[in-house]
């Protein structure tokens, strides 16, 4: 039996493995969450074969509404979800993994009925209950900020690094008095709920333009947490599932700072987006003028184009206005405009928030274009359509060594022939600063909300 159960967890974790290899492309990551999900499927069902002999009839209860609940939940939850709200679901869905770790760690630790528990399952119960609570709470507090139950904007207070670090030293002694002196249940609840008000102190300070980093932090923190909850189980799905999870989430968080142009360290210290009044790189508008035009107008300017360059933001997300831009693509594709999608790594809320809301309107894979790719084509772009981005194409993070985005990539928007955004005011984006490229003579403002805003652009260039 011994010889079988490893089987069949190397065949989960190769799944894992081979679903996550399909996850690197566009074109293959539909399939890869099946296989992934094949792979999970798997380990589950021979866990519970493996353990059915065991189960009280209480327990088999307990397990089949577990899974039905479960099951239930996240199918209703994952297909009425609106693109917009995707990040925050991914938000509780990290919670929740590291929160179920966690839990795993307790319910194993608690077998042992206070007793002080050995070093091979204490300190992987000790690091999944610290990890996973920080995951939980974090998430919790990540759902919060951007399902706008609460401000966006760093939550910062005198001596927080210090409260942070008193935390910080106070799970480590719990810790260790769980490896050399007792398991009790008081010891246990303490460690989690000090690692509740770590995950919650460690995201209240994070600005909502950092949410992208900050979900996929905690999305490597839960794998760790599930990783050694499969120690503490000698679950071998559930070590590779967990390091595979903790090893992505690690190298995209690192990918996303320094496509932020920023360390880790100042994602998460640096209190981002924090309203610092007179702050050097910000810019008032004043009585500047901007250049406005009609959807007639600019329609016709993109029909009689050869080359045209959309730039998607969260804005495009909030509007829902995927399958509009498609529509306008489409159109301008069949006068011969050339069509790409500029791709920053950071748009939106989430990592690939921007890919995944153009996966939905059938976008062709070849026409996204991350940022290294499309930067030295923009000088050649007769139009580049910015909707709902900001921060993303503000010249000051190339030329303003005073603003909070110094130092950012950035889609080199500006070298394009004509310029248009799409927005609904003059509004700056997360990083609270104005954008220089609105006020440039090359540029067109079209206001209004986005979708409307395609809609009347497609009725012009098919009228042009």
């Amino acid at each position: 039996m011994a010889i079988v159960t490893a089987f069949v967890y190397l065949l989960a974790a190769v799944l894992f493995i081979v679903g996550l290899k399909f996850l690197s492309s566009p074109r293959g990551a539909r399939r890869g969450n099946q296989i992934a999900a094949l792979g999970m499927l798997v380990a589950i069902a021979w866990t519970v074969i493996l353990l059915g002999g065991t189960f009280t009839p209480a327990g088999i209860v307990i397990c089949v509404v577990g899974v039905l609940v479960g099951a239930l939940v996240g199918t209703v939850g994952a297909r009425r979800v609106r693109m917009t709200a995707m990040p925050q679901m991914v938000a509780l869905f990290n919670g929740v993994g590291g929160g179920a770790a966690a839990l795993v760690a307790i319910s194993e630790l608690l077998k042992l009925a206070g007793s002080r528990p050995d070093f091979q399952t204490g300190l992987p119960s000790a690091f999944a209950i610290v990890v996973g609570g920080i995951s939980f709470a974090g998430s919790a507090i990540a759902f919060a900020k951007l399902q706008e139950l609460m401000t966006g904007t760093p939550l910062t207070y005198p001596g927080q690094q210090l409260v942070n670090g008193v935390l910080a030293v106070a799970i480590v002694v719990l810790a260790a008095l769980l490896l050399t002196v007792t398991g009790q249940p008081v010891l246990l609840t303490a460690l989690l709920v000090l690692a509740l008000l770590l995950g919650v102190a460690f995201v209240l300070p994070i600005g909502g333009a950092d949410m992208p980093v900050v979900i996929s932090l905690l999305n490597a923190f839960t794998g760790l947490a599930v990783a050694a909850s499969g120690f503490v189980l000698n679950n071998f799905a559930l070590i590779v599932a967990g390091t595979l999870v903790g090893a992505s989430g690690t190298l995209l968080t690192k990918l996303m700072s320094d496509a932020m142009g920023r360390s880790i360290g100042n994602v998460l210290f640096g209190a981002f987006g924090q309203v610092q009044p007179g702050a050097a790189g910000a810019v008032e508008a004043g009585d500047r003028n901007v250049r406005a035009g009609s959807p007639d107008d600019i329609g016709t300017m993109l029909a009689y184009s050869r080359s045209v360059v959309i730039v998607p933001g969260y804005g495009l997300a909030v509007a829902q206005a995927q399958h509009a831009v498609r529509e306008l693509a489409d159109l301008l594709e069949k006068r011969g405009v050339e069509v790409q999608y500029a791709i920053h790594p950071v748009a939106g809320r989430m990592p690939g928030h921007m890919n995944v809301l153009l996966a939905e309107a059938n976008v062709p894979y070849e026409q996204l274009k991350e940022m290294d790719e499309v930067n030295g084509q923009f000088r050649n772009t007769d139009v580049t359509l910015v909707v709902g981005a900001n921060d993303v194409v503000n010249p000051a993070a190339r030329s303003s060594p005073g603003s909070p985005i110094y130092g950012m990539p950035i889609l080199n928007v500006d070298e394009s022939k004509n310029v248009v955004f799409l927005k609904r005011s003059m509004r700056p984006g997360f990083a609270g600063i104005d954008n220089e490229l609105l006020y440039d003579p090359k540029t067109i403002m079209l206001f209004g909300d986005a979708k409307d805003s395609l809609n009347r652009l497609v009725a012009a260039v098919k009228a042009a």
